[in-house]
């Protein structure tokens, strides 16, 4: 069975539609699901979805362009969540539209790494144009210790293995199936199986077959696909390697739905 390692199923119109979402996963094969927290607000809807159903994985954090969130009353927050954790984030940095400021993110990301780090969570890091700042800042912080997975990676094969040296897994989702799709293909060529997971990113980023549309979990699939056929794989591999990958960078059980 796939696993999911983002999707933001409590974001409308997934949230609404949640129970046919989730049969139409389980038809395509998708049974564990990861829900990052993007800021404080919505943590607590994640949690409760999460409550009643255990294929649903709870991750909180504040996204690089909520950083401005990030004060004491959400530090506090966050650590109060900890016990229905599976993961902190999405966290990271996001310099495309310039604001918050960089100073901001960089104070956000390197607090909820400690965080993560002091509770031995794994990390769902975010990354658009600022692999430099973000690899020094997880360096500095030893994100080593606890590991984590690099989201909807866009990053050079390079930069993708920086992030492996230092314990974080690539996760790669619909971009890697898009006609004109360059980088994403590079870097699935070039990394090993054995350090990449699958996600969709949904309700963004669909892939190829169903872009215009709602993402959703069962699109992972075409991800999967894609994958085997760049790899030269059977799709069988793909998704048993994927599946383990994505519990051994989240201390899961390897079972699903467990």
């Amino acid at each position: 069975m796939l696993f999911d390692t983002h999707c933001h199923l409590d974001l409308e119109p997934l949230r609404s539609e949640l129970p046919e979402v989730l049969l139409r996963a389980a038809d395509a094969g998708v049974d564990r699901f990861l829900i990052p927290g993007i800021k404080p607000g919505w943590w607590q809807g994640i949690k409760s979805l999460t409550a009643i159903d255990n294929r649903l994985l709870a991750a909180f954090g504040i996204h690089p362009q909520h950083a401005d969130l990030a004060d004491k009353a959400a530090f506090e927050l966050l650590e109060s969540h900890l016990k229905c954790a599976t993961a902190i984030g999405e966290i990271g940095l996001d310099y495309t539209s310039g604001s918050p400021s960089r100073e901001i993110q960089q104070g956000a990301f390197r607090s909820q790494l400690r965080i993560a780090i002091d509770a031995n969570l794994p990390v769902l890091v975010h990354c658009r144009q600022a692999f430099a700042d973000l690899l020094r800042i997880m360096k500095d912080e030893n994100v080593a210790r606890v590991g984590g997975l690099m989201h909807a990676f866009s990053g050079s094969p390079e930069t993708a293995l920086e992030c492996i040296r230092l314990g974080l897994y690539i996760s790669v989702c619909g971009t890697v199936t898009y006609d004109n799709a360059v980088r994403p293909l590079k870097v699935v060529r070039e990394i090993p199986l054995s350090r990449l997971v699958l996600e969709t990113d949904a309700p963004d980023l669909s892939p190829q077959p169903y872009r215009g549309q709602t993402n959703e979990p069962a699109f992972l699939i075409e991800i999967a696909r894609k994958v085997a056929a760049i790899k030269g794989l059977s799709l069988e591999e793909v998704v048993e390697v994927t599946t383990g990958n994505a519990a051994a960078a989240l201390n899961l059980d390897s079972g699903i739905g467990s």
